[in-house]
């Protein structure tokens, strides 16, 4: 899985799946992170959903979440400041284990 951390800012690749049945992680695919989204992906509203998702996640604010490259992709690097690595491995790895 790609993660890193550099200057404060957490970064993970992420690859996407709009229109679940719910919002959630789901293990990985290649070396991204495989999130399902409950939304489409029309006027970025899986976008916006992905950014909330993994806030809420994290537990860190919306604001401190965004798409850092691959916004009209479905294999985004999504940045993250306010928290640590450790945090986000350790909440990714709650949620992947949820889901199986």
């Amino acid at each position: 899985m790609s993660i890193s951390e550099k200057a404060g800012v957490v970064r993970l690749d992420v690859y996407v799946q709009p229109r679940a049945s719910r919002s959630e992680v789901v293990g990985e695919h290649g070396d991204a992170v495989k999130i399902r989204l409950a939304a489409p992906p029309v006027d970025g509203a899986a976008n916006e959903e992905l950014l909330r998702f993994l806030a809420k996640l994290v537990g860190t604010p919306a604001g401190n979440v965004s798409i850092a490259a691959g916004e009209s992709s479905r294999r985004k690097t999504v940045a993250l400041t306010g928290v640590s690595l450790d945090d986000v491995q350790s909440a990714l790895a709650r949620a992947a284990r949820r889901a199986e």
